[in-house]
């Protein structure tokens, strides 16, 4: 299959460009950058057939299209700054980037007749309550701008074709960028003491293992909502940067153990600083993959300690 792959300056676009490379599928990476701007970590994606696009830019992406022609589209740019998205000034730029970007990039594989993959986030809800939210839920309540206006990109997903995947994530890490886990261990060395909070629940998603799902997911005619986090149970944020140091210091990095660092758990009240409201429940069943005969992406803990072993301490 030929697949465009927008925004693989980012995590996911990263591994999805890999994960494409190696199962033989034509994989062409595009972003606002006039060359690949990720990583260089001597990985496919890094040598990969790459085109500079703005997806606000109706004309540049309609011009693409026709010139690649895609089989598939997997939708991975965004704005995902959460608190920034906040400011008045990002605003309209948020909007044109999750809603109209998105929207340009739907009609363009309607023109084109091929597949999108949509990636969302739990943001679409308003993370009230302690019950897992479903795919197929239509209870949108965003928080945030960032959550409106990816719902936005929902919706004109949606509208516009019958042949889509929109796939919601939550707490997503990877080796291409910034996340909670190079954050924590950035601060935790520093720090003898940590505050984290510990009444947002939701599971991470490690994205070298979402890539393997997303391409499996385009190789097929299975179209419609799912969630995909990594399993091994929902936790809080507190727990999660629990396990982070806990690895850490068993893997030799005595600064994270227990008697170098301390951390511990704060509400989001006492906690303070985010512009954003954030969502209390991030909890995304992702029972529908099994479903329907896709493989569940493996557990979290695994998932972290994986990642451990590559990334730089």
């Amino acid at each position: 299959m030929r697949v465009l792959v927008t925004g693989v300056g980012g995590q996911l676009g990263h591994d999805v460009m890999n994960e494409l490379a190696g199962r033989g599928h034509e994989g062409i990476g595009s972003d606002l950058a006039e060359a690949y701007s990720g990583i260089q970590d001597d990985t496919a994606v890094t040598t990969m057939p790459y085109h500079a696009m703005d997806i606000t830019n109706t004309m540049q992406v309609e011009k693409l299209f026709s010139e690649i022609c895609p089989d598939a589209v997997i939708h991975c740019a965004a704005w995902t700054a959460v608190d920034a998205a906040e400011d008045e000034d990002n605003q309209d730029k948020v909007t044109r980037i999750n809603e109209t970007g998105t929207e340009a990039i739907a009609h363009a594989c309607k023109k084109v007749g091929c597949k999108l993959l949509y990636l969302s986030t739990d943001y679409v809800f308003d993370g009230e309550g302690d019950t897992p939210w479903k795919p197929d839920c239509k209870d949108y309540a965003p928080l945030n701008v960032y959550g409106r206006t990816k719902l936005g990109g929902e919706l004109a997903v949606a509208e516009q074709l019958s042949r889509y995947f929109i796939v919601r994530i939550a707490w997503v890490f990877g080796v291409n960028g910034n996340n909670f886990i190079k954050t924590m261990l950035k601060i935790g060395k520093d720090h003898d003491r940590l505050t984290v909070v510990d009444d947002q629940i939701g599971t991470p998603t490690y994205t070298f293992d979402l890539a393997r799902l997303l391409v499996d997911m385009i190789e097929t005619e299975k179209y419609g909502y799912y969630h995909a986090t990594n399993g091994g149970g929902y936790i809080s944020w507190y727990e999660f940067a629990v396990e982070i140091f806990r690895q850490a210091a068993a893997m030799g990095y005595k600064e994270y153990d227990r008697e170098h660092l301390s951390v511990e758990p704060v509400t989001t009240a006492e906690y303070g600083l985010s512009k954003a409201r954030r969502p209390f429940n991030s909890r995304l069943d992702c029972s529908k993959l099994e479903d329907n005969g896709f493989e569940p992406l493996p557990e979290w803990k695994d998932a972290l300690q994986r990642y451990l072993q590559i990334i730089e301490m």
